[in-house]
This record gives C-alpha cells, sequence and structure tokens, in this order.
C-alpha cells in the first residue's frame, strides 16, 4: 500500500486548509485511516481517524470542532479539513492506514502499517 499525501501549505492564522491523501494497492476500504502530525524533536502526534465504513470520526482534543475526517472509498482517499487554523498546528502533516480487522479509531502510530511521505503545514503570519 503506498500513501500520498497533498495540500499542505503556508496558511495564515484564523485560514482553512485541506489535506489529502490517496492511497494505491491494497483495499482501502478495509483500512482505518489516520492522521499523525510531527514537529521537529517531538514524537508523532495524534490528529484524527475514520474507521474503514466511515462510520465512526475521532479527533484529538486539540483539533476538536475544527478538523473533519473524511473518505471516499471509490477514490481511495482520505481528507483532514482543518479551519481556524493557529500557529501550533504547524507540523508535518501524515496519512496513515490501520490494517487491523477491527473497525475503531486507532491512536497509537504502532497501529498503523503503511505511512504516507508527509505534508508541511505552516501557519503563520
Amino acid at each position: 500500500v503506498q500513501l500520498q499525501a497533498s495540500g499542505g501549505g503556508l496558511v495564515q492564522p484564523g485560514g482553512s486548509l485541506r489535506l489529502s491523501c490517496v492511497a494505491s494497492g491494497g483495499t482501502f476500504r478495509d483500512y482505518t485511516m489516520g492522521w499523525f502530525r510531527q514537529v521537529p524533536g517531538k514524537e508523532r502526534e495524534y490528529v484524527a481517524a475514520i474507521t474503514w465504513g466511515g462510520g465512526r470520526t475521532c479527533y484529538a482534543d486539540s483539533v476538536k470542532g475544527r478538523a473533519t475526517i473524511s473518505r471516499v472509498n471509490a477514490e481511495n482517499t482520505v481528507y483532514l479539513q482543518m479551519s481556524d487554523l493557529k500557529p501550533e498546528d504547524t507540523a508535518v502533516y501524515y496519512c496513515a492506514a490501520s490494517t487491523k480487522e477491527y473497525s475503531a479509531c486507532y491512536y497509537w502510530p504502532k497501529d498503523y502499517a503503511y505511512w504516507g511521505q508527509g505534508t508541511l503545514v505552516t501557519v503563520s503570519s
């Protein structure tokens, strides 16, 4: 499974953006998909997850109310829409796929088998 993330860039505080992640190979509809982020010197941080059927979405407290994760299985794509961006949202954002059989949100990087290359989001005026 290969994951290709895109959509990062420079955004002003209070702005919005949408990240995309396209999967190839594997069976996308069977994977819980997650978004994580990482800044230099810190551990990778969970942002959001969506179960393989799309029936459940979960968010980190730091982005709850400002982020929406969604997926289009027919297009093998997962999205992360973020609004009211803050400087502390600056990070490299990674999408990831979990092959665990149980359909649930997974919060730990170790629960994800496949990772995209990351896309940089910079929130600054």
